[in-house]
């Protein structure tokens, strides 16, 4: 597969890398981090995305039998801890609105493991891990594509 076009705005790149590096630092958890960006990735069916933060992941020490799972979190028992199920819930919630909004009981789990501020943090972290993907997929970027 080629790209359609490879030209992004600089200016629009760089924003939305800032907003993705300040939703990380706030959560405070990089494993945690690519974990959700991983999982919308795939829920997207983003390659480029997939590819970029599987690596980041493995060079995190992320260990290879949870990203292994992760496709199957639900179902994974104790591979995720229940902080992670929630922000993993959160994550395909906010990535497929099936319903047109997110579940008050999905909301209400995560809160109950994340502060305001960082629940705020994993909030940003989601949509902005979905603009990406939309971006890509939307252009047909290629996994493992230097130019994008």
């Amino acid at each position: 597969m080629t790209a359609r076009t490879t030209h992004l705005d600089p200016a629009v790149r760089a924003s939305m890398q800032a907003l993705s590096a300040a939703a990380k630092k706030g959560l405070g958890d990089p494993a945690l981090a690519e974990l959700v960006q991983i999982r919308a990735s795939q829920l997207n069916h983003c390659a480029f995305c997939l590819d970029m933060h599987l690596a980041i992941a493995r060079k995190q020490g992320v260990d290879e039998s949870r990203l292994d799972l992760l496709n199957a979190w639900e179902e994974a028992g104790e591979v995720f801890d229940e902080r992670e199920r929630a922000a993993l819930a959160l994550t395909e919630a906010v990535t497929v609105l099936t319903e047109g909004f997110v579940p008050d009981e999905v909301w209400e789990r995560a809160a109950r493991h994340f502060d305001e501020a960082r629940l705020a943090h994993l909030l940003a972290l989601i949509t902005v891990i979905n603009s990406w993907n939309r971006l890509m997929v939307s252009r047909r970027i290629p996994a493992g594509s230097m130019e994008w």
